[in-house]
């Protein structure tokens, strides 16, 4: 199956589970398996090909994406989410962030080698239907691109797209240079205009309306391009 040229990282805690599980790994898959927290970096190797699993039950979605931007340059390195709950979060994970693995926790050891395998050797690890509803995403997105979105205004559209980035108030003022009381102003119009009451709202109506990337989104694109 694998080969010395290849590495598994699981991002994770390392507790005796973890190491069961990652000892596990590497005498099915037949490649070095490594544990390394949240807070750790990837360090140069020499690898040929390399699976990132994020366990996502210790990592948050900018956590996540701090990963993403650190290895955004080295195409050796393949993403995938790990322990995720069902498709809906799945879905949800695949909206900000490009990656080529999805496993679920209701996964078995088997099936997670099997994947964590077809990953090292280039492939794509996701549900039939979950794929479908990516592409149909991605489709909606094209129709959409060019079409007035419930009237608001090109900087409206940047500070919803940098709001769906999960950027703060004060991050958003910085990006725009603009004051924090007129972000406050501007995100009242825009909760006002899409009929929602709080920034999680905000997101998750942009998330499923807002077809084409917003101009606020343009500059993260490129820290999650491979």
């Amino acid at each position: 199956m694998g080969h010395g040229q290849d590495l598994v990282l699981l991002v994770t805690d390392s507790n005796p589970q973890s190491q069961l599980f990652i000892n596990y790994i590497h005498e099915q898959v037949g490649c070095p398996v490594r544990i390394l927290s949240p807070e750790d970096r990837l360090a140069d190797t020499q690898y040929e090909r390399i699976v990132l699993l994020l366990d996502i039950d210790h990592l948050a979605i900018e956590g996540m994406r701090t990963w993403q931007g650190r290895i955004a340059d080295d195409g050796r390195v393949a993403i995938a989410a790990f322990n995720v709950r069902d498709e809906t979060v799945a879905v949800d994970i695949l909206a900000v962030m490009h990656l080529e693995g999805i496993f679920y926790r209701s996964n078995s050891l088997e099936m997670i080698c099997k994947g964590i395998t077809k990953m090292l050797e280039g492939d794509l690890w996701m549900s039939r239907s979950l794929m479908t509803q990516m592409i149909d995403f991605y489709r909606k997105q094209q129709r959409n691109a060019f079409r007035p979105i419930c009237g608001l205004t090109h900087r409206e559209l940047e500070i919803i797209g940098l709001l769906g980035s999960g950027a703060s108030n004060a991050e958003i003022a910085n990006q725009l240079f603009v004051s924090e009381h007129t972000v406050k102003s501007h995100l009242y119009n825009i909760f006002r205009k899409i009929n929602v009451h709080n920034r999680i709202q905000a997101m998750n109506w942009a998330r499923h309306n807002l077809m084409g990337i917003a101009p606020g989104q343009r500059h993260h694109e490129k820290t999650l391009a491979h």
